[in-house]
């Protein structure tokens, strides 16, 4: 629900500019209101969530997004709307941290839970286009109202299945997870290990944006495909994410999270050098899908590694890596579109290629986070919890 107001923000973009007249430039500064300042924000709420849980953050930050959505929709100035969408931005940013530690107690070694969760966003997200054009092109901005509706609907079923839970005397914490808590409290911040991942997760995020923004337009122009083909391109490229993201967690829990990092960045090179060498849309649409796994089976092992890597403060490992550090590809993205209208974007992707393997190095020297110092194995971990469990 939360990436759903996340989507709906392009989303909305074309039904400003058609009727409320605004210019590429205007849209692009609404766009920066949502998504950059949910970005450079959201390692704020990951400090806040790390000094006092704040569980209320996750259905009040969806709420406020819903809010924005519906205000910028109603809004009738500019700047209205520009805060309307900044408030909107905010709420996003409000519930990733305390929903990312919500969703890592509930699941937790699990990797495929992770991605399960990450996986979440990407659906809510995909869902958006279809709902605002469902609802916006049908009764115009002032209908955007209606897109709080689900927002309400979740917000209720949430407070209604806690309230249920405390009724009834169930935690919603299980005493194995205070426990996880209580082990990784004693251990220490490696901040090496997690500034190494941070830059990997930087110098992904400059290539992942450039692939999404010139995928369409190499397909039309350079490849001569038709746009509907040039759409299919994009969709693909999305469902190779959400399938990658699935994969990734699954490859992780059989053979350990750095197995997976350096899976994805092994393959993710080759697969944007054989969509930018691609002759035909056949070739090129096989590279997207390729493309889109390779880069997102690193992802939620990524999310975890970063929260043990700082034990002691996950509200903020998870604010930087999904929020700061993937920002950065968005701020980069209008270089390597510059690039391509002077050399095309096949030396565009292929130059994002470089920086994808610079992310690829530094991926190879991360580790685990289980200190051979303090537990010789993941086994001896567990059966430590069980002790302190049992005390």
């Amino acid at each position: 629900m939360n990436d759903l107001y996340q989507g709906a923000v392009p989303a909305l973009l074309p039904f400003m500019m058609v009727e409320r007249g605004y210019s590429y430039s205007a849209v692009a500064g609404i766009t920066l209101a949502a998504t950059g300042l949910s970005s450079v924000v959201q390692p704020i709420f990951g400090m806040v969530v790390d000094r006092k849980h704040r569980g209320w953050l996750i259905p009040g930050g969806f709420l406020l997004a819903a809010a924005g959505i519906a205000g910028a929709g109603l809004g009738s100035s500019y700047w209205v709307t520009w805060l309307c969408m900044a408030a909107a931005g905010i709420g996003i940013a409000a519930y990733h941290p305390p929903a990312t530690n919500e969703a890592r107690a509930a699941g937790g070694r699990s990797q495929v839970a992770m991605s399960a969760f990450s996986v979440g966003g990407t659906v809510g997200a995909a869902l958006a286009p279809p709902f605002v054009t469902l609802v916006v092109g049908r009764l115009g901005l002032p209908g955007s109202v209606l897109l709080t509706v689900p927002a309400l609907v979740v917000a209720v079923m949430w407070v209604s299945r806690r309230s249920w839970a405390r009724l009834r005397g169930y935690s919603l914490v299980t005493p194995l997870n205070e426990c996880v808590a209580v082990a990784r409290s004693a251990l220490v911040d490696d901040w090496g290990a997690f500034a190494r991942l941070v830059l990997v997760t930087v110098c992904w995020s400059i290539p992942y944006v450039t692939a999404l923004t010139l995928v369409s337009p190499f397909v039309l122009d350079v490849l001569g495909g038709s746009t509907s083909i040039a759409a299919l391109g994009l969709s693909l490229f999305t469902i190779g994410d959400a399938v990658g993201t699935l994969l990734g967690g699954l490859v992780a829990d059989r053979w350990g999270r750095i197995a997976a990092v350096r899976l994805g960045f092994a393959l993710a090179p080759v697969a944007l050098l054989g969509l930018a060498s691609a002759p035909s849309t056949t070739v090129a649409l096989v590279a997207v899908v390729v493309a889109g796994i390779a880069m997102f089976l690193p992802f939620a092992p990524q999310v975890t590694l970063a929260q043990d890597y700082l034990p002691n403060r996950p509200g903020t490992a998870s604010g930087v890596t999904l929020g700061l550090a993937m920002s950065v590809g968005g701020v980069m993205s209008p270089v390597f579109g510059v690039l391509a209208d002077h050399s095309g974007p096949r030396v565009a992707i292929t130059a994002s290629v470089a920086v994808l393997l610079a992310a690829s190095a530094v991926a190879w020297t991360l580790r685990d986070r289980v200190p051979e110092n303090e537990f010789a194995s993941a086994a001896e971990t567990d059966r430590e919890l069980e002790i302190v469990a049992e005390r």
